[in-house]
């Protein structure tokens, strides 16, 4: 044992080292082990001079342990007996039983006792026995026989509810162990009784019995009882019956037998059949060396269908899917559904330009309209297409991929199909712990906002500011958004994180106005962000929560967000209209925007992606299509503003073409609050030496003077 501190109390060391527990001495001032005794050691694995001196809270850190001495540092001296589980020193787990009870001395605020027991055998044989005892009833009870064991004498020692179902018994006869009404309500439930009883005396005189029989009951069913004896150490100690309705057994094969390889509703194959089929493709490709593909169709807003004509019209038109699809197919190819508006198809010898062929074929099969009764309407869907082997191995993986490339034709807009790109497990793997460690960034408050500069191309002004989300997490580093934005688009978070965005970038703009700096901030806004039904009166909350004039704050919206469903788009952006809020389109010109819907939409600026901004002013192409937008913008009444501005050339140019706005690396990139306070007051003391000097050139420049020719005689 460690010799204690000289300002301990060493009469205790004897009494603790003849314990057979493990024993820890802990400063009720300091909550530093101040002794040990030898089976402390042995329980961590420690020697005494690893622990003599150290925090007890670093030795036992659970959670109920840091309440307990965060207690005990206020002065509480109630005592402690809980179960926990501590860490040895080769890195196991253990469980032990501790005390922790409070030792008066004269002097000082006195000591703690922490005595410890290893209960971690005793622990693994309860739960080892608890788990045995759990999977013993859960067998009992996930078996569809109803199973009945008695002792040798035939009393009643387990059951399950099936028994009591099969046989109709009432609940209380079989929770209060009566066995003679037990059996008794068993032999009326027979037609025969007599016989029943005489066979069921000869099976309990015959312990070593192997019997099987079936049973007729008065309600019709018959019964089939199979009886063998339970053994324990070579010997047996009872008997387990199991009871099991012959006729529900038929009735259920004959169930399977039709629903096994058939869709009820259309006809087609089902996904059994239809992994058999694959699997079948798969062994005649391996030999023949042929490729093959598989295609998911999943139907486009189906829902809407049983939501406003009812499911009768919904199976009608699944019926009238299934045949077109067939129609659009060879005979040697299939057609199944899966499940709900989900169908697939088996196209053989297929390989990438049949796929595309099959795709365009089903494409076109479906946009001719669907009539029924009086109804005229239209149903789109989306294609998924995975090719064997490339896309997998197996009709599971096969069947997988191509769902995978279905939904993304359903988040790229629906009505289409598309390829499946394959994606390694790895990536697949990182992505979800990136999605994970997103989550606890955020409550752990590690992402952060920079703010970069908007400036005037005209005055060279600064008149206004993006809002960009940044992260710097404690083991990657700084994570750029360009990766962790789109997982968490894939993911649903990036809901929480725009929100978190548009709060601070409020707070910040707010903060800003209070300290003299009218700087409007601008936010980006997802399209599952725009597309919550609470999102308006989110805005409006953030606004009201800060005092901030609606003025300070834009939402940058993508193009895509806007033509999805343009008029849920419109009532919404009226509705921020309405707030104050202004808008913008980001990224213009990368999508597929309508002057149509750019007339009706309530928005004030169009933003030129960097894309067409990094060719200038060289690069022909980028520089029409830069200039198309300016006068686009300008014949709209929209400003226009250029993000990715990086040399003064392509300023200049922009100037020239009649842009309003820039912002970039040129100015500034994102920066720190404080950083770009700093930026702000440099912009604003350079647009004034430039208004100066302005001013000072038109004063000095000399009257344009006329000059006569005089013409001689």
């Amino acid at each position: 044992m460690t010799p204690a501190p000289a300002a301990f109390n060493t009469a205790f060391l004897p009494l603790i080292d003849g314990l057979q527990e493990a024993v820890w001495l802990v400063d009720a001032r300091t909550h530093c082990v101040v002794a040990v005794n030898a089976a402390s050691q042995q329980l961590l694995g420690l020697p005494a001079k690893d622990l003599v001196g150290a925090s007890v809270e670093s030795l036992a850190s659970t959670p109920e342990d840091a309440l307990f001495w965060m207690d005990a540092a206020i002065g509480r001296r109630e005592s402690l007996h809980t179960d926990t589980m501590m860490r040895h020193a080769d890195g196991r787990m253990l469980w032990v039983s501790r005390r922790i009870s409070h030792v008066a001395q004269p002097q000082g605020d006195g000591l703690w006792l922490v005595a410890m027991r290893d209960q971690t055998q005793q622990r693994q044989h309860d739960e080892e026995r608890e788990t045995l005892l759990a999977e013993l009833r859960a067998t009992l009870e996930s078996t569809a026989d109803g199973i009945l064991v008695t002792d040798l004498a035939g009393r009643i020692r387990s059951f399950n509810q099936r028994l009591a179902s099969l046989w109709g018994i009432p609940e209380d006869l079989l929770n209060d162990r009566n066995d003679e009404a037990v059996q008794a309500w068993m032999r009326r439930s027979v037609v025969d009784g007599a016989a029943y009883a005489m066979r069921l005396g000869a099976i309990q005189e015959s312990p070593l019995l192997h019997t099987s029989d079936n049973l007729k009951l008065i309600d019709g069913r018959v019964l089939e009882r199979v009886s063998l004896p339970q053994w324990s150490r070579g010997r047996p100690i009872g008997r387990v019956y199991s009871f099991r309705d012959l006729s529900e057994k038929l009735a259920a094969h004959q169930r399977i037998e039709e629903l096994s390889h058939n869709d009820m509703l259309t006809g087609l194959p089902n996904r059994r059949a239809l992994m058999e089929r694959v699997d079948y493709a798969q062994a005649m490709a391996r030999r023949e060396t042929t490729p093959f593909a598989l295609l998911n169709v999943d139907l486009d807003r189906f829902k809407q269908i049983n939501d406003t004509l009812g499911h009768s019209y919904g199976d009608r038109v699944l019926k009238e899917v299934a045949l077109r699809l067939k129609e659009s197919l060879r005979e040697v190819d299939t057609v199944a559904r899966l499940d709900g508006d989900e169908f697939a198809l088996l196209i053989h010898q297929a390989d990438a330009r049949g796929a595309e062929h099959a795709a365009r074929r089903v494409q076109e099969a479906m946009s001719r309209p669907f009539c029924f009764d009086t109804l005229s309407f239209t149903v789109t869907c989306s294609t998924g297409i995975a090719l064997f082997p490339g896309d997998g191995g197996s009709a599971e993986e096969l069947l997988a991929s191509a769902e995978r490339a279905m939904h993304w034709v359903k988040e790229s807009g629906r009505s289409a199909f598309r390829f499946h790109q394959p994606r390694k497990d790895v990536d697949l793997l990182s992505r979800m712990r990136l999605d994970h460690a997103m989550r606890q960034a955020l409550q752990e408050r590690e992402f952060r906002l920079h703010f970069q500069p908007q400036v005037s191309l005209e005055t060279g002004e600064l008149i206004g500011a993006e809002a960009l989300i940044r992260w710097r997490d404690p083991l990657r580093g700084d994570v750029p958004p360009s990766e962790f934005i789109p997982v968490a688009e894939e993911s649903g978070f990036i809901v929480a994180i725009g929100q978190w965005v548009l709060q601070q970038a409020v707070a910040q703009a707010a903060a800003w106005l209070k300290k003299g700096l009218r700087v409007p901030v601008a936010v980006n806004v997802s399209a599952l962000q725009f597309q919550q039904t609470q999102f308006v009166e989110q805005v409006a909350q953030a606004l009201r929560a800060y005092d901030l004039p609606p003025s300070l704050l834009e939402l940058e919206l993508t193009e895509s967000v806007l033509l999805r469903d343009a008029e849920e788009a419109l009532h919404r952006m009226q509705a921020l209209s309405e707030l104050g809020v202004l808008m913008a389109i980001d990224d213009f010109g990368t999508g597929y925007s309508s002057l149509g819907y750019l007339k009706r939409f309530p928005i004030q600026r169009l933003k030129i992606d960097r894309s067409f901004v990094k060719g200038l002013p060289g690069d022909a192409s980028d520089a029409g299509i830069v200039n198309a937008i300016v006068q686009m913008g300008r014949a709209l009444n929209l400003q226009v503003i250029a993000e990715g501005v990086e040399t003064d050339a392509q300023r200049d140019f922009l100037a020239r073409c009649g842009c309003h706005e820039y912002q970039g690396f040129l100015c500034a990139p994102a920066l720190e609050t404080r950083a770009f306070e700093e930026r702000h007051a440099q912009i604003a003391a350079q647009a004034q030496a430039g208004q100066a000097a302005r001013a000072q050139t038109a004063a000095l420049r000399p009257a344009r003077a006329s000059v006569h020719l005089l013409r001689g005689a």
